[in-house]
């Protein structure tokens, strides 16, 4: 019985280790690597660089590229295109194309309209970590699903690259930004993550500062993160101003309360000009009022750190209304009033279940 195993997600170090396993000069490895990062080749025979008879023994062991194939595609009315992917096992997973960014609140910074001038275009890729989700977080659809298993890196990698090959995009001469917000938990799933970062940065050329990385508070993951050497910028899904309510909607707060995860994130260390981020889903007469706010205010008092702020976005079975603009925006100003910037997040692909908290694998679209 052949065994199938995957090259995509193998460093420089792994690679040269199985070519000279193989008796191939080291050099084979530097092709390989080439080829499976920059050129984003989907099958062996497509590197022409190595010799004919080393692809065949590859082939013949059984590896694979291990690139996900494009099931699906979804494309919404303001451009966000919401991609099915199936990796080798049958398991599917869902990533997301939002072209000219998401509004900002993802960016390091830097003026759009610079990076125009210079012929630059912009878009944020949204990306799984696992198949489904353990975390059951009550208003996201994805805990419908309850958790598969978690992504290998090179499953997690290969949705960027897939979703690059598929738009003919260029990280040499387009910004991308990552949000690893899809799917999963990425620090139920921590070092599969960690290594895919590392491998996003040195060899897709995705530079950590343009990474931003979503946790529910998975407490002892975020200490281990602040030591990171290469690292995205952290995200964390606050979403209640007091335990009571937050354990409501995301029962992980009875494991970790707001008392640990606030101490973790006073203790994260933030880099020159950096700000952690404090997500907050908005949910109509659950967590969205005016006394909620100022309790946020009090929880981030001292902390160098801004505020997203996500309308719900709906969804089936899901037991919540969205909130009316008006408690939004009074949300809004109580925050900006108390010194914490705060931006309401524009829903992007709401009308394809590619927003915030919809992705739940679903086919058959129905009007929300």
């Amino acid at each position: 019985m052949v065994f199938h195993c995957e090259l995509l997600g193998l460093s420089l170090e792994e690679l040269t280790a199985l070519v000279e396993s193989h008796g191939q000069p080291p050099y084979r490895a530097r092709q390989l690597h080439q080829a499976l990062y920059r050129e984003r080749v989907s099958q062996l025979s497509a590197i022409s660089t190595l010799p004919l008879d080393y692809r065949t023994r590859l082939v013949d062991e059984g590896w694979q590229v291990g690139l996900p194939e494009i099931e699906k595609r979804f494309i919404s009315v303001d451009g966000t295109v919401r991609y099915l992917l199936r990796f080798l096992d049958g398991q599917t997973v869902e990533t997301v194309w939002m072209p000219e960014g998401d509004g900002g609140e993802f960016g390091d910074g830097t003026d759009a309209g610079d990076e125009e001038s210079r012929g630059f275009s912009r878009a944020t890729i949204c990306v799984s970590s696992q198949v489904g989700c353990a975390v059951n977080c009550r208003f996201c659809m994805t805990a419908l699903l309850g958790v598969q298993r978690s992504l290998t890196p090179g499953e997690i990698v290969g949705q960027i690259l897939a979703v690059l090959a598929d738009h003919g995009v260029s990280v040499d001469r387009q910004r991308i930004n990552l949000v690893f917000m899809g799917q999963g938990e990425p620090f139920l799933n921590y070092d599969n993550f960690m290594k895919a970062v590392r491998l996003l940065v040195s060899a897709v050329g995705i530079p950590e500062s343009r990474m931003t990385v979503s946790t529910a508070g998975i407490v002892p993951r975020i200490r281990d993160f602040a030591q990171e050497p290469v690292r995205p910028k952290l995200a964390i899904s606050l979403n209640g101003s007091n335990d009571a309510g937050r354990e409501s909607v995301m029962p992980i707060n009875r494991k970790w309360n707001l008392d640990d995860l606030l101490s973790a994130a006073r203790e994260f260390p933030l880099r020159s000009r950096e700000l952690l981020t404090f997500e907050y889903v908005l949910l109509g007469g659950e967590n969205d009022s005016v006394e909620n706010a100022r309790e946020v205010v009090a929880l981030l008092r001292g902390l160098r750190a801004k505020v997203n702020l996500i309308a719900l976005n709906p969804g089936p079975e899901i037991p919540y209304a969205t909130p009316s603009e008006e408690r939004v925006l009074a949300f809004q100003q109580t925050l900006i009033r108390a010194g914490i910037p705060a931006f309401i997040r524009r829903p992007r692909g709401r009308d394809i279940y590619a927003a915030c908290g919809q992705l739940k694998r679903t086919t058959e679209l129905v009007q929300l």
